[in-house]
């Protein structure tokens, strides 16, 4: 069974503790960046009114992967796209690639790498959800098996049709991804 996460929009206060604890989490130096880079993994930025999550999708069928002629990108049996810096040859056919312009490089280093979110790798094969996840005070941010997050997030339109567009981002985007999205404000925006 594959892992995810389920963002909801409706429930984000823009605190930033899930950046915070993808720092912590991954190691990352300080600042915390006000877009994604190759040292923050994830931001919430306003949108249209809306607070709403930036990070890797984690997609079933992720181009950056294919294209990595090195394999230095992988997706992983759980759900996270994974980066293993020893088999980058430095290409950025990934930054090229990604339909969500996330994988970002290390312009400012002799010898750079790509960073990007890891979907806490460790802590998913430990069993333990996300960093972000296990941060976020008000549960905008869930952890768990996609087909589980999927299923909560039907019932989170249904119950309030009122509060959500009728859409669920990352169903079927790019042919799906690990990261699902919910959103009281039309996805094109």
């Amino acid at each position: 069974m594959s892992v995810g996460l389920l963002f909801d929009t409706t429930r984000c206060i823009g605190c930033g503790a899930c950046t915070a604890a993808c720092k912590e989490q991954n190691k990352l130096p300080l600042p915390i960046d006000p877009t994604l880079t190759a040292y923050t993994w994830t931001v919430v930025q306003e949108r249209h009114g809306v607070n709403v999550r930036s990070l890797c999708m984690h997609c079933l069928e992720p181009t950056c992967v294919s294209v990595c002629p090195v394999g230095a990108l992988v997706k992983t049996a759980r759900g996270p796209v994974v980066y293993h810096a020893a088999k980058c040859i430095g290409c950025r056919y990934c930054i090229m690639a990604c339909p969500f312009g996330v994988p970002k490089y290390q312009w400012d280093r002799a010898i750079p790498i790509v960073g990007k979110c890891i979907l806490c790798r460790e802590r998913v094969e430990a069993g333990m959800p996300t960093a972000c996840a296990s941060a976020c005070p008000t549960g905008a941010t869930l952890f768990g098996e996609r087909e589980a997050l999927i299923r909560e997030a039907h019932s989170r339109i249904q119950s309030g049709p009122a509060l959500y567009v009728d859409h669920i981002f990352g169903l079927e985007e790019v042919g799906g991804t690990s990261v699902l999205m919910l959103s009281s404000v039309p996805f094109e925006g």
